[in-house]
């Protein structure tokens, strides 16, 4: 570290503990003789003021070896009666160049340092400059630091603003190498992990009231309610500064590093930053006898020494007698303030100096320092012919030069504090950082509560863990709410917004047949051949599956249709047979009667093959079996209508008509009119038959499981075949209609076929344009309608006159004309 120029302004108390600390570490290993027994360790103590300049000349004095008279340098000597600080001249320094520089704190002014100091190849240990720039070794071969690399930092960030759903982020920084390159970093991890920045503000170092009032505007004008600072704490003390002045709450402040322990903020603004979360390196629970040497400091030993007095004298607002200090830093006149006692005891005052409660950076000072011992160490124990350098060589521990030191830097490998420390091909420590809850204590003071950690040597996806239970929010028991657009649930889709962030986004159902059973799904996925979307559409469900059942009300209905047209056909043929010698039977051929009506038994029993789930088998059986049952119902029809009309004809003189129609014509005739249809029905099985089907396309939702007839063609011949055979039957009744028999069967026929061919007619049109079950319902009913309409017209009339007028049912009353 540097001198101190005039216009400082600042004095940290926290920064001068972390010089305490490596002082102290160096008179450790100085006593030790485990480690490094032949050498001692000495420095040189400049300040840096976090300002470029000044860390430059300061570093150049330092690796030219002329410090100047007018700074203090302290040497430590082995020597017991030598352990206290003293000021000594240049004269007294054995070692005018040094080796190794630990420092600075801040990535810029590491940066200006390396790119400056290259050509002389020393080595500079940073303990707290984070920027992940620095990890590039083939620009920055000399650096090397025991504070982890912002990469992991941001790595953390964007997993813990993921972790609580804050996807809509203010991301603000100081002007510098350090915040540039980690809200750069956070920028392109936070796409990994669907995070946006709702804004990136950055501020000056010397913040302005003008520089404060932009960036509020700019935090207040967006609705993000969760902010990331890359600064230093000074900086952040500014910010809130005017923030309690505006009196800004609600707000979820997320810490870097540098700042997230920084117990000072809390003391005037503990109402904003209480719930602040941030990541903290790793801390040390005790370094032994650190306490003891940071409060061993009397007034009697500093006065001489202007870090130490400077801050005695700001701590008690008091002046040392001879003090070398030239800085005073609060209102009023310097020379005003009251003489130093000589009894004032640092254990009586709380100072960031004396608080070993929270030793982070402290312990990557302490680390440093260990670093360097090591790798003498390793120096020491080389042996001659088996060294790293040219022809074997190895360095001389008391005369080695800057780069030689740096090598085994580079591969030191010990533990201090029983931590096992090492460092990667870049120079950067395994990151791990403890994830620190700002919390009010009961007397309001601020408890810095550790709720998690994140250890980089994890597996992705384990390597954040969060205790959300002891967390303290800002608002509240829970974690505010901080997205651009709400959470898209299951069922919809985002849609992004054109020109907006990818976490700004309308959300959009998902379309017929899709689902999405995740938050936030950027695509719906279609459902499977046989399911559908629920109503939400969050899941698939099986497709409502859809035919012509036993157990529905419809399918009752035409099934107890069916079995009551069979039974009433089985009925009417008990009766004809009951009475079959009598008269009527006789006379309206009792044979194709009986055919006929066990024909029309089968036509009623064939709309039980329509019900039930189709099957292949059941398919190629119904169809068939429909046309044939009645092309024998027509056939029988047909032939009773010419037994009437030739009958007619035999009773007139000379005729013979009916032997060329006797009962062996009439049956062979039933057997051609139907060989036809069999024929047909054949042709149509063997090239192209009916077939089981599951439709989706009438309802997408609903698969219909139905009977396709394979070959239109095949369907309507069978059914055109009908209608021929009814149009014969037609004819001929219409032609035998007025014929003089009383018992004339023809007018009941005519009847019967114009029913069968109104129900046949008005079935087409409904039937080509009905789907689903319906239309298995339309071809039974038209089935049943047309069957019990010949059943009734042509046998209702004979039972009648059997059960209820039995006296005519002569041959008297029959033959009469």
């Amino acid at each position: 570290m540097g001198e101190t120029p005039d216009y400082a302004v600042n004095f940290s108390a926290r920064a001068l503990r972390w010089m305490q600390t490596m002082t102290f570490a160096i008179k450790e290993i100085n006593k030790r003789t485990d480690l490094l027994p032949q050498l001692k360790l000495g420095f040189h103590i400049r300040d840096s003021c976090d300002d470029i300049s000044v860390s430059l000349r300061a570093s150049f004095l330092l690796v030219n070896g002329q410090p100047e008279s007018s700074f203090r340098i302290e040497n430590v000597k082995r020597n017991a009666s030598q352990d206290k600080a003293t000021d000594i001249g240049c004269a007294s320094v054995n070692r005018t160049v040094s080796s190794v520089i630990i420092g600075d704190a801040g990535s810029g002014v590491s940066m200006a340092l390396l790119r400056s100091l290259g050509s002389f190849h020393i080595p500079l240990v940073s303990y707290f400059a984070s920027c992940s720039c620095l990890s590039n070794q083939r620009e920055f071969p000399t650096f090397m630091r025991t504070m982890p690399s912002d990469t992991f930092q941001i790595k953390a960030l964007a997993q813990l603003v993921r972790y609580f759903g804050w996807t809509w982020v203010g991301v603000i920084g100081v002007e510098s190498d350090y915040a540039r390159f980690a809200i750069q970093l956070f920028l392109q991890e936070s796409v990994n992990y669907g995070v946006c920045a709702a804004y990136t503000h950055f501020y000056p170092v010397g913040l302005s009231h003008q520089d404060i009032e932009k960036l509020l505007n700019v935090i207040q004008m967006t609705s993000s309610k969760v902010i990331i600072n890359f600064s230093g704490e000074a900086e952040m003390q500014d910010i809130l500064r005017e923030i309690q002045r505006r009196n800004l709450t609600g707000f979820q402040w997320i810490a870097s590093e540098a700042w997230a322990t920084s117990k000072s903020l809390w003391e005037k603004s503990a109402n904003f930053l209480k719930g602040t979360l941030g990541f903290a390196i790793q801390r040390a629970a005790v370094i032994p006898g650190l306490q003891q040497h940071l409060v061993s400091l009397t007034p009697s030993t500093i006065h001489k020494i202007a870090f130490l007095a400077e801050f005695w004298e700001e701590t008690f607002n008091c002046r040392l007698n001879g003090s070398v200090n030239t800085h005073y830093h609060a209102l009023g006149n310097y020379q005003g303030r009251i003489a130093c006692k000589g009894t004032e005891v640092l254990n009586s005052v709380y100072s960031p100096y004396s608080d070993v409660t929270q030793l982070r950076v402290s312990y990557n000072v302490y680390k440093a320092v260990y670093l360097v011992a090591y790798a003498l160490q390793d120096m020491s124990n080389c042996r001659p012919g088996e060294g790293p350098f040219l022809k074997k060589t190895c360095a001389d521990p008391k005369n080695f030069k800057p780069w030689q030191l740096l090598h085994y830097m580079k591969l030191a490998n010990f533990s201090t504090l029983g931590e096992k420390v090492n460092f990667d091909q870049n120079g950067d420590p395994i990151a791990y950082y403890d994830l620190m809850n700002w919390q009010r204590g009961p007397d309001g003071s601020l408890n810095l509560v550790k709720v998690g950690f994140y250890d980089a040597s994890l597996p992705a996806g384990r390597s954040l863990v969060i205790n959300d239970s002891v967390i303290m929010w800002p608002v509240g028991k829970q974690a505010i709410r901080s997205v651009c657009s709400n959470s898209c649930p299951p069922g919809f889709r985002v849609a992004r917004r054109k020109g907006e962030p990818i976490c700004c986004y309308d959300c959009v159902p998902c379309a017929e047949g899709e689902f999405s059973n995740t938050t936030d799904s950027l695509d719906c996925s279609r459902c499977s051949e046989d399911t559908w979307p629920n109503k939400s559409r969050e899941l698939c469900i099986p497709k409502t599956v859809e035919y012509l059942s036993y157990y529905e009300f419809m399918g009752v209905l035409l099934c107890t249709a069916s079995v009551l047209g069979a039974c009433i056909s089985l009925v009417i043929i008990a009766i004809f047979y009951t009475y079959k010698d009598t008269a009527l039977v006789r006379a309206n051929n009792m044979e194709l009667s009986f055919l006929l009506l066990v024909f029309l038994t089968i036509c009623f029993l064939v709309g039980l093959l329509f019900l039930g789930k189709p099957s292949n088998w059941l398919c190629r059986i119904r169809y068939p079996a429909f046309g044939i049952s009645f092309a024998l119902c027509l056939s029988c029809l047909l032939a009773k209508t010419v037994v009437v009309l030739m009958a007619f004809r035999s009773r007139l003189p000379g005729s013979h008509v009916m032997k060329w129609f006797g009962t062996k014509q009439q049956r062979t005739s039933v057997l051609l009119g139907t060989t036809v249809q069999v024929l047909v029905c054949l042709i149509w099985l063997l090239t192209s038959p009916p077939h089981a089907n599951y439709n989706t396309d009438y309802h997408s939702s609903t698969i219909i499981i139905e009977c396709v007839t394979g070959s239109d063609i095949g369907f309507w011949l069978v059914l055109g075949y009908i209608g021929v055979l009814a149009c014969m039957c037609l004819v001929m009744a219409f032609l035998a209609r007025k014929l003089p028999d009383n018992f004339n069967e023809a007018k009941f026929i005519t009847f019967s076929i114009l029913i069968f061919f109104a129900v046949w007619v008005t079935f087409i049109p409904v039937y080509m344009s009905t789907v689903g079950k319906y239309i298995v319902a339309v071809h039974v009913f038209a089935i049943l309608a047309s069957a019990l309409g010949l059943l009734l017209c042509i046998f209702a009339p004979k039972c009648y006159v059997i059960l209820l007028k039995p006296e005519k049912n002569s041959k008297k009353q029959i033959m009469q004309r």
